[in-house]
């Protein structure tokens, strides 16, 4: 039953997932397209330096002139990141808070599903979705490099691929957690958008702020983005993305597991 619970979610949403995909995709290959024409601009190095000295820190703009650094500051530091929040939070508030608004939950639990099973059920489909979504992101990465002549190792575009799995990870967990110990979708979604709002105002304010500055790692898009991400590496801070989510999902699970459910 669980994996049928499982593999139903995943085939509902497949052509869901099948249009964002392509949005990924087509996104990077309007942005890597427009790199042939940026890279022979002649004085782009003295353009960037005219920008002030925490909005290039903030953008990775020093490294503007290479693919790499290109790619970091058009896509991967604001709009890659919205894209993979907006889905993977809108996935997780979904799960189990869609299903009970829906009135379908009572059906599932009834049948055999057990409450913390089908609370793990809902976040592997998260993670599944999510993870569907980073393939198709480094797959279009490589191949766009190649074609317009951007110079992203692999490796680099791996990372990247990986920073934003792991952000859109963890947002799209705190949703599937509070729509479960909730059952409303509305603060479900509210939660884990203001939770994401938040973290971005610090990460931007700890790079433009001194004094706020110490407080920067503990935003996940810190973790995420700070360095890069293409051609960070994999630092540590990596992993937080995604034991946060983790974290989320297990406090849920009793909570869940207690609540009484309409119509059971």
């Amino acid at each position: 039953m669980l994996r049928t619970v499982y593999t139903k979610c995943l085939r509902d949403q497949r052509r869901g997932l099948i249009g964002w995909s392509i949005g990924i995709a087509l996104l990077v290959l309007l942005e890597s397209a427009i790199w042939p024409t940026f890279s022979d601009m002649s004085g782009i190095q003295e353009f960037l330096k005219s920008y002030p000295e925490a909005m290039r820190k903030l953008f990775n703009l020093d490294q503007f002139a290479t693919g790499t650094g290109f790619l970091n500051a058009e896509l991967f530091s604001m709009m890659l990141p919205i894209l993979f929040l907006v889905f993977t939070i809108g996935r997780g508030a979904r799960g189990i808070a869609g299903e009970e608004e829906r009135g379908t939950l009572e059906l599932l639990l009834v049948n055999g599903v057990s409450p913390i099973r089908l609370a793990l059920e809902q976040a592997a489909v998260v993670v599944t979705s999510v993870a569907v979504l980073g393939v198709v992101l480094f797959g279009s990465v490589v191949a766009c490099s190649a074609i317009f002549g951007l110079g992203i190792p692999i490796a680099f575009a791996a990372t990247g691929a990986l920073s934003m799995t792991l952000l859109g990870m963890e947002f799209g967990l705190i949703a599937a957690a509070v729509g479960a110990a909730t059952g409303k979708r509305v603060l479900a979604l509210s939660a884990a958008t203001i939770l994401a709002v938040g973290a971005y105002m610090l990460y931007v304010a700890s790079q433009l702020v001194t004094a706020v500055a110490p407080w920067g790692p503990w935003s996940p898009f810190h973790q995420a983005i700070a360095a890069g991400p293409m051609g960070a590496g994999l630092p540590l801070p990596l992993l937080w993305l995604l034991a946060g989510g983790i974290c989320c999902v297990l406090a849920a699970l009793p909570i869940f597991d207690r609540r009484d459910i309409a119509g059971i």
